[in-house]
């Protein structure tokens, strides 16, 4: 394995500031990569060859010219293929889409370009980002690295799998109930979900408009970090502060909440993802019992919207050619016709008293975060579950739903493995725009596990040797 592909962002950056390998070897060598891999994975929809060369092309001449844009610059990342590119197809992982090319570039791609982004490809992602496993209809299922006959997650989860095994330096995921924590808890990634708003969504197709949300999908918490700051909206930076870092979680007081997170919970799962819980102890934090009131009505309301939302959206095309979605979009859709004006707005009211409510608790006992696991059982076979069962695999698979439904921010980092070599992963939400705090506490954390060493030690971790086992 060429440990150049699981290097992190820094210090791939470094490597190029010094000039010990150029923007277009790096490149060239990714796409090498990626064309050996990508039989085994499908990660990818659209690899960008040519624009890809080109980009990292002229990355390289600025760099040599002493013009530096970012730690981004020349480094190859992903995107999921849910945001326009400029002069590339879109297809947003559907047959309806499968030859649209747009004349413009996603706002959030517009950043990772003008920090000096090489975008290598666009990931293969559940239809139209509705749903959790990455089975995608049209384009194939994407597979789990650790275990190939395994989901990644999803809907991001060509983005998941591409970072996992070096197939990218970092990706770009969409969040609307999971869909970039929960791929990245089943593929042993760090997966960050701002704040509702501060990334900006134009240039992505929605899936619902409230509860969307674009972040990073990294190997580590610091390089998610790079990414935040390249991503979120210019407007909007002035409300985060990710310049200050902790050494130690003292003066930290996190909160659970046991009903519900930690409710019909893998057993083995619950033994890993507590022990990380009391790793943050050991690391200064406090830890306190938190209650959470009328979470199940609020996600049946955070249900209602999105459903509504997804069907007002693809009203149109799904009237006219519903042979064209697959099985599994056909009865989200279907479950969205006929919500009401008023059951609507009810969700809505639901949805807003709901947020009142966890921000005051969190206050009223002084809590600056909230913890929990992110998936709660382990990723399952590709094809085990069928259609019409999958409309709700979101949230049999994890916890992430409720962080949309606040609208806060929420990540995911690495804990350990099940017995079966698979990837778990914990969770952290905080506050709006509290951001910073996230990532200080997700690297004080990994770094006292010292997760990048041990992720290469991990036989499971090298992707040729689980093809090997596959094949």
């Amino acid at each position: 394995m060429n440990e150049l592909f699981f290097s992190d962002i820094q210090s791939v950056a470094s490597l190029l500031e010094k000039k010990e390998i150029s923007s277009v070897e790096l490149t060239q060598q990714l796409l090498k990569r990626i064309d050996d891999l990508e039989p085994s994975l499908n990660a990818y929809i659209t690899v960008l060859y040519d624009d890809a060369m080109k980009q990292a092309e002229s990355m390289e001449a600025e760099l040599l010219s002493g013009n530096i844009r970012s730690p981004l610059h020349g480094v190859p990342i992903a995107i999921k293929d849910i945001f326009e590119t400029n002069g590339s197809k879109t297809t947003s992982g559907s047959k309806i889409f499968e030859h649209y090319i747009s004349n413009r570039d996603a706002d959030v791609i517009k950043l990772l370009k003008d920090a000096g982004a090489v975008i290598i490809g666009k990931t293969n992602l559940h239809e139209f980002a509705m749903g959790a496993t990455t089975e995608n209809p049209h384009y194939g299922p994407t597979r789990n690295p650790w275990n190939l006959k395994k989901i990644p997650g999803g809907s991001s989860g060509g983005s998941a799998a591409a970072v996992a095994a070096g197939m990218a330096f970092g990706a770009v995921g969409t969040d609307t109930g999971g869909s970039i924590r929960l791929p990245a808890a089943l593929c042993g990634i760090v997966g960050l979900k701002p704040t509702y708003d501060l990334v900006s969504t134009q240039g992505c197709t929605p899936l619902s408009w409230t509860l969307d949300h674009i972040g990073p999908m990294t190997r580590t918490v610091a390089d998610s970090r790079i990414m935040l700051k390249v991503m979120a909206d210019p407007l909007k930076t002035n409300l985060l502060n990710l310049e200050i870092k902790r050494e130690n979680l003292n003066g930290i007081r996190i909160g659970i909440c046991h009903k519900y997170f930690f409710e019909n919970m893998d057993q083995e799962m619950k033994r890993i993802v507590h022990r990380s819980l009391m790793r943050l102890k050991e690391l200064g934090a406090e830890v306190i019992e938190i209650p959470l009131t009328d979470i199940e009505n609020a996600l049946e309301a955070q249900k209602i919207i999105l459903k509504s939302e997804s069907y007002t959206f693809h009203e149109p095309t799904f009237t006219e050619h519903p042979e064209m979605y697959g099985k599994d979009t056909q009865f989200r859709l279907n479950s969205g016709r006929d919500v009401s004006a008023s059951q609507y707005i009810n969700a809505c009211r639901r949805r807003e008293s709901f947020i009142r409510s966890v921000l005051d608790a969190m206050n009223e006992y002084k809590c600056d975060v909230l913890f929990s696991p992110t998936n709660c059982i382990p990723a399952y076979d590709i094809g085990s579950v069928p259609p019409e069962e999958a409309i709700n695999n979101i949230f049999q698979l994890g916890r992430t739903p409720i962080g949309n439904l606040l609208g806060l921010p929420a990540i995911t980092i690495p804990c350990g493995f099940t017995d079966e070599k698979m990837p778990v992963g914990f969770q952290l939400i905080s506050k709006h725009y509290e951001e910073g705090l996230l990532l200080n506490i997700g690297e004080v954390y990994e770094k006292s596990e010292d997760w990048a060493s041990y992720l290469e030690k991990n036989d499971a971790y090298q992707v040729e040797k689980a093809m090997n086992v596959e094949s």
